[in-house]
Order: C-alpha cells, then structure tokens, then sequence
C-alpha cells in the first residue's frame, strides 16, 4: 500500500500516512480539524546494472540466460560458433 503526505492549511501539520488505493482521502486535520492538503514529491527512480535497455527490453534475447547478455554480443557469437564446428565433425 502506498504513502500519502498531507499537510493541513490552517495549522500547518504534515504528516504521512498509508492508504490503499480504494480508500477515501483525508479532508480533516487531526490537530485542528482544518482542511488537508495532499503533497505530491518527485520519486527517485535508480537504474543500476550493465544497462536496463540491454538487459531488459531488447527484444529476442532470452530472459533465463543472464550471463551472455551481460556480456554483450560476444556471447552470441561465441554460441554461434560451436555450431559449425560440431556440424563439421558429424
């Protein structure tokens, strides 16, 4: 369930609270009983890693094998090589 801040306009009180979705919000502070505000803040999103596009949304790239796509295309073309080679010893 997410985080709400309010702040009332009178007394000036913030406070946070959680809520769910559904549920109503609040109107009354609960110092003075004044009129709330609800804040609203900048969220801070981090992406970390090798690289999100490359990792997560690069389509035909399987999703189980981690290692080859952390390496890049070295890994693709390393398992396209036995191929050949073990086709030419059959």
């Amino acid at each position: 369930m997410p985080t709400y801040s309010y702040r009332c306009t009178e007394c000036g009180n913030a406070f946070d609270i959680v809520q769910a979705f559904t549920d109503d919000s609040l109107t009354a502070c609960p110092s003075c009983g004044g009129k709330l505000r609800k804040l609203y803040s900048a969220v801070g999103v981090t992406f970390n890693g090798s690289g999100f596009y490359r990792t997560d949304s690069r389509a035909g790239s399987g999703s189980s094998d981690g290692s080859a796509s952390s390496s890049g295309t070295s890994g693709v073309s390393s398992a396209s090589s036995p191929a050949p080679a073990s086709s030419a010893s059959d």
